[in-house]
């Protein structure tokens, strides 16, 4: 599943003159995995290695091309009020598989420091409400990316 929202995630546009930020799906996507990677207050440069990875897996780029969309997500993040402007456009542009492979990068952001924060899972939450992922699919992503974080520590209410 996750070969398959890397795939679409790699088609989607760049962003170009007639594209805002908020409206650049590329941009969207690195702004909510900066954004829960950033949820806890601290950011481990663990986390901070596995959002680059993740980015440069999904979009197949590397080096300044890398830099530049991190940075872009960094500064839309830190620039919006809500996080509506972001999940808007990815709930357009991924179908209901994409968005449910979208929620299992943003658990594996999360678990890049081998710690669940409340303030990250309820952003995790709060994305999934806003892109349409049902509470069990949520659950689920959120299981496989703790299982693949050895020594992963933290609980939610979901259970």
């Amino acid at each position: 599943m996750f070969e398959r929202v890397l795939s679409f995630l790699r088609d989607l546009p760049a962003g170009s003159a007639s594209h805002t930020s908020t409206d650049d799906p590329r941009i969207a996507a690195s702004a909510l995995l900066y954004h829960v990677m950033n949820a806890d207050g601290v950011r481990q440069d663990v986390e901070w290695e596995r959002f680059k990875a993740v980015l440069a897996q999904s979009y197949s780029i590397k080096g300044a091309e890398l830099e530049a969309l991190a940075a872009a997500g960094e500064r839309a993040d830190n620039e919006a009020i809500d996080l509506y402007a972001f999940t808007s456009v990815l709930k357009r542009h991924l179908d209901a598989e994409g968005r449910k492979a979208f929620i299992g990068l943003m658990w594996e952001i999360v678990y890049a420091d081998g710690e669940l924060h409340e303030l990250e899972d309820n952003t995790v939450w709060r994305v999934a409400e806003l892109i349409g992922v049902e509470r069990h699919d949520r659950i689920e992503a959120r299981r496989k990316a703790a299982a693949q974080a050895p020594g992963a520590t933290g609980t939610s209410s979901d259970e």
